[in-house]
């Protein structure tokens, strides 16, 4: 009996001592379920630092007005569009489309508007421009920018909008004015629309005169061109001077 029962004594001690093997090293679900709450964990952490990045870009998309130097401040302000045929005055909101107007103001600042060309014109629609040099070279832009689209804006005529391709978020430097009431051009829910920023305020017999213009199709066969070079001379920020 004696010997019986050290025999189950030792395949006790043998079987604590597998047990004490087997918990000091995990098994493979332990392991799969570590792996997983590390991968989970990381996710968190991506997703709270992509929130606060957006929290952040919110609050810097709307443009301090006071960095534009002797612009008028407040939620609008208001720029010169010199052309060949004459000026036009439009007033860009900051409060409803703070990243398109801070975009356009970019291109303004950096001159790159001097000396583009109202390059498509269609008569009973809009004009389009700020993209092409005199010579129908498309000129090199900076990175395009959300489509800013559902502000509430509508493409009413005398108002300025961004040109973009079919991509949603693709608008850069070039721009429109319509010139008539362009509904089928608003934001939808079926509709992604283009970005109404601003409206036409003085101006508007010049912005007719381009519309007229005679048009065709230029070197690279692009169509709406207008025969003669509808010329921007450049765009300022109006000061109160």
């Amino acid at each position: 009996m004696k010997k019986k029962t050290n025999k189950i004594t030792k395949k006790v001690k043998s079987t604590k001592s597998n047990v004490s093997k087997k918990t000091n090293k995990p098994n493979l679900s332990e392991k799969l379920f570590l792996g997983l709450g590390l991968v989970l964990l990381a996710l968190i952490v991506v997703i709270i630092s992509i929130n606060m990045n957006n929290d952040k870009s919110k609050t810097e998309d709307k443009i301090d007005l006071t960095q534009i130097g002797d612009a008028q401040l407040g939620d609008t302000v208001n720029v010169i569009i010199e052309t060949n045929l004459g000026d036009i005055e439009v007033e860009l909101n900051n409060e409803d489309a703070p990243i398109t107007v801070a975009n356009f103001l970019k291109y303004v600042k950096s001159n790159f508007y001097s000396k583009t060309i109202y390059h498509r014109v269609i008569d009973g629609f809009m004009v389009q421009g700020g993209g092409f040099s005199e010579n129908g070279i498309q000129k090199k832009t900076f990175a395009p920018i959300k489509l800013e689209s559902n502000n509430g804006l509508k493409n009413k005529k005398y108002t300025i909008a961004m040109a973009r391709t079919s991509i949603e978020d693709s608008a850069t430097s070039q721009f429109f004015i319509n010139t008539k009431d362009n509904g089928f051009l608003d934001y939808k829910q079926t509709n992604p629309g283009y970005a109404v920023f601003g409206k036409v305020v003085s101006g508007f017999e010049v912005v007719d005169k381009i519309e007229k213009v005679q048009t065709g199709f230029n070197q690279n066969g692009m169509k709406d061109w207008p025969v003669q070079n509808v010329v921007i001379e450049s765009v300022k920020i109006k000061t109160n001077k």
